[in-house]
């Protein structure tokens, strides 16, 4: 009981927010429904939404696998630093991408100022599906490349070796036995990548790309009637429901075997070592060497045309308090569902746990939305607080959290809290001395997960945040989309440091083998 009423009354607020997005739309009637949804402005909602996240997932898949076998399995030179700054990326949010794109390849951008002396007067257009598949590849492979490294690292290479004494070559061997193992972890990144495309906001926005986040932004905005607001958000839920059951048949029962005792050897390049090395330089270069050098440019401009740090340190301290209390609560939610769910298996806690994940799959601009209809018309003291707005943050980043902490309980003994029962503690006793300090590494985990991706969030906090709260992500977007660039950079570049500590813990830290 100690644990199951507070994990049952999370899973009860994660379930709230859909529950209310399908109430809003049913009360426009089944006939209104249906003509929103099969409206041919909707459809080519839908059409552009799928194309921008397959292109975006399969080009995030041809440039992170590869790069995880260079950085785990390669003799590739300096393969530890060049495996942390593939993964630093990730620290860069989608419409600080579309901004350094906008702000570089646009028709004022940096580019064409270099070129106009020598009579170029106008560059192809980077807005649409070109710029925002190239803002979204560039920041999400990330996902692809740590999880498949991670599968490389802890793969049993005896298969590989085997097929190598029987006369297989290193293609030969790495198409057809190493990638099918890989397969699992390849399909988890694509899926992240591909929820990631489906719901981003910011960088669609910036480049002019239609998509159901952006649209579903304009209609809360503009519309006075927000229920076609509604509708589409829970088709954007249908849309990622659909990506989720299509992983799991994809995923099947495939997996690799287990880490083998011995590290695998690297395999020499050879002849391949410069294209390897240029190709890892190409990477970086683009996600981190530009994005950060075209910040400090429009920086540096802003402060030589009289532009001011002084907003930025507020806005700073809001991401870092409404980020730290998200993190927070996020970890003391999650902390019940992954005790349930580890030490006390069953169908209940089960589906406990699988109610977690519900916020996962619901879209951030889906989710503010429905807080919005329900604080508006049901919680007007709620409306527009700095709680509600951290409450959209816990329920969204929650399975996050829960994910590290029931790592974290599955690799801790349950005989040292059964020992701590026997010696006369109480469950709370227990749970407070033995269960925390055993989840601890799980805790941390969660936090700087919910911390790092809580810092980069942006229709939630567009939304849900209180009147003239500010936080770097909306400071960079009120800049950027009134194409203010040297305004928006310094907001921009704080947000990246910040978040690159959190992300150390996450990555940098592992063993390298």
């Amino acid at each position: 009981m100690l644990v199951a009423l507070p994990a049952a009354l999370v899973a009860a607020a994660m379930v709230l927010p859909i529950a209310y997005l399908v109430l809003r739309a049913s009360e426009a009637g089944w006939a209104e429904v249906a003509e929103i949804v099969f409206d041919a402005s909707s459809l080519e909602v839908l059409a552009r939404s799928v194309l921008l996240a397959g292109v975006v997932t399969g080009a995030a898949v041809g440039i992170a696998v590869p790069l995880a076998w260079l950085t785990a399995r390669t003799d590739l030179p300096g393969r530890r630093v060049w495996a942390v700054l593939a993964a630093l990326p990730l620290v860069v949010p989608s419409y600080v991408g579309g901004f350094v794109l906008v702000s570089m390849l646009g028709p004022r951008g940096m580019l064409q100022e270099a070129l106009a002396p020598l009579g170029v007067e106008r560059l192809p257009s980077i807005y649409g599906l070109p710029g925002a598949a190239l803002a979204l590849v560039l920041f999400t492979y990330p996902y692809v490349f740590l999880t498949v490294r991670a599968a490389l690292r802890g793969m049993d290479t005896s298969f590989e070796e085997a097929a190598r004494s029987l006369g297989s070559g290193r293609w030969t061997t790495f198409f057809r036995v190493t990638l099918p193992q890989l397969r699992p972890a390849i399909v988890a990144g694509a899926l992240l990548v591909a929820l990631y495309a489906l719901s981003d906001f910011g960088a669609v926005s910036l480049l002019h790309y239609d998509t159901f986040s952006a649209e579903i932004y304009i209609q809360y905005k503009s519309a006075f009637d927000r229920t076609p607001a509604a509708i589409l958000a829970l088709m954007l839920v249908v849309l990622v429901g659909a990506v989720l059951a299509v992983e799991h048949r994809t995923r099947g029962r495939a997996g690799y075997q287990g880490s083998s005792s011995a590290a695998a050897r690297p395999v020499p390049l050879g002849r391949w070592w410069w294209p390897a090395l240029t190709f890892c330089s190409g990477v970086v270069l683009f996600t981190l060497v530009l994005p950060v050098g075209v910040l400090l440019y429009w920086l540096l401009r802003g402060l030589a045309a009289g532009e001011t740090l002084e907003p930025v340190w507020e806005t700073a301290w809001n991401s870092v308090f409404v980020s730290g209390l998200a993190a927070g609560l996020a970890v003391l939610a999650a902390l019940p569902v992954a005790v349930l769910a580890v030490r006390f298996p069953g169908r209940i806690s089960g589906l406990v746990e699988r109610l977690s994940y519900v916020g996962f799959a619901l879209p951030a601009i889906a989710l503010a939305l429905a807080l919005v209809f329900f604080g508006s018309n049901y919680a007007p003291t709620l409306y527009q607080t700095l709680g509600l707005l951290v409450f959209a943050y816990v329920v969204h980043f929650l399975p996050q959290a829960v994910g590290a902490v029931r790592a974290a309980l599955l690799q801790a003994r349950p005989s040292v809290e059964e020992a701590a029962r026997s010696l006369g503690r109480g469950p709370l006793g227990v749970l407070a001395t033995v269960t925390v300090p055993l989840a601890r590494s799980g805790l941390v985990a969660g936090a700087a997960l919910v911390f790092l991706t809580t810092m980069k969030e942006l229709p939630a906090t567009l939304l849900l945040g209180p009147i003239e709260f500010n936080t770097l992500a909306t400071e960079v977007w009120n800049a950027t989309s009134g194409a203010f660039f040297a305004r928006a950079a310094a907001p921009a570049l704080l947000l990246i440091l910040i978040s690159a500590p959190p992300l150390y813990l996450l990555t940098i830290r592992e063993r390298v083998k």
